[in-house]
């Protein structure tokens, strides 16, 4: 026992003095002085990098699903009404306008009121959402008294920009024609059959995939930045400086935005509302409220006109969901 004992002593000390041994001493000070130079020239060479060659086709593929969404929905305006509503951001897509109470107002101070529809817009589709134009990615940060020497472009339009798609300036910096009314949309144009219909609904609807995958493929390269207490968005490496947050409950950042990684539902919202089933009454109702489906506005617009919806969006559609209840109320 007296011989094991000293064995599996010796043992520890040989495994205890050989980790001293190994063991690598760091000191805590560090000499930015020195540490500067060398991240400024890693910076800069990383920039060489950028653009990324195989992510030029993306970024171009991404800009034409833009134009012809775009186009489709704009054509698609002609024919299928939409319904905004001037105190909150719902819309309605259909003939007749739903009569649930789902009206908050402008600041969500109320709850539980009818809507006061009026006629909608493109950007009640499509939301626009808009970003700092940079000449790249490694551009300085923006501080606040330059926020005004800079362009807003469309946030997609200048993450295509800073991957490499060449965009032409009345591409880029195009922004009446995405606030064309629908009353504008109705002036007197060539009748469209409804096999056109359809097949500008689909290709719309394809477009709007394209779209949509394209911008996840280009966030998992080019870094982006959306505000947690807004919808502000900044394409590029960092957050710009510039104070126009404007929630009140966090008036002690001074305007600050509070930045944090970017998604798809960023850049390209989806803008949800309710779908009308075949088998739906002709006006939704607040008794029905649970039965009804949801849908994207892009894809209502075109299951309107007769496209076929994708199977990702059929479960939140409830296209095969049970009727409510009939009530006398649906059918005045």
């Amino acid at each position: 026992m007296t011989f094991m004992g000293q064995r599996a002593g010796s043992y520890i000390c040989s495994e205890l003095c050989g980790s001293l041994v190994n063991l690598r001493l760091y000191s805590s000070r560090v000499d930015w002085k020195q540490l500067r130079p060398m991240i400024l020239k890693r910076i800069k060479n990383r920039s060489k990098d950028y653009p990324i060659k195989r992510m030029i086709p993306v970024a171009e593929e991404v800009v034409r699903a833009r134009e012809i969404l775009t186009e489709g929905v704009s054509t698609l305006l002609r024919v299928v009404p939409v319904h905004s509503c001037k105190f909150c951001p719902e819309i309605h897509v259909g003939a007749e306008a739903h009569q649930m109470k789902t009206c908050h107002g402008f600041k969500h101070m109320i709850k539980d009121r009818p809507h006061t529809w009026g006629p909608g817009c493109l950007n009640n589709i499509l939301v626009p959402v808009e970003a700092f134009h940079l000449e790249n990615m490694f551009q300085d940060e923006i501080k606040h008294d330059q926020r005004f020497d800079f362009n807003r472009v469309p946030a997609v339009l200048e993450l295509c920009h800073q991957a490499g798609a060449e965009i032409p300036d009345g591409v880029l910096y195009r922004r009446g024609e995405l606030s064309t009314t629908a009353k504008s949309n109705s002036q007197n144009h060539a009748p469209l059959s409804l096999d056109e219909l359809r097949l500008i609904g689909q290709r719309t609807l394809e477009a709007w995939e394209r779209l949509r995958l394209g911008v996840t493929k280009l966030l998992l390269v080019y870094p982006s930045k959306v505000c947690e207490n807004c919808s502000e968005v900044h394409v590029g490496l960092s957050g710009h400086k510039a104070r126009m947050c404007g929630v009140f409950k966090f008036e002690g950042w001074r305007g600050k935005h509070k930045w944090k990684k970017a998604g798809v539902e960023d850049l390209v919202p989806q803008n949800i509302v309710w779908h009308q089933r075949p088998h739906d009454p002709l006006i939704l109702v607040d008794s029905g409220r649970d039965y009804y489906g949801h849908a994207p506005a892009v894809i209502e617009l075109c299951v309107q006109v007769g496209a076929r919806a994708p199977r990702q969006y059929r479960c939140m559609m409830k296209e095969h969901g049970l009727a409510p209840p009939f009530q006398r109320d649906q059918t005045i």
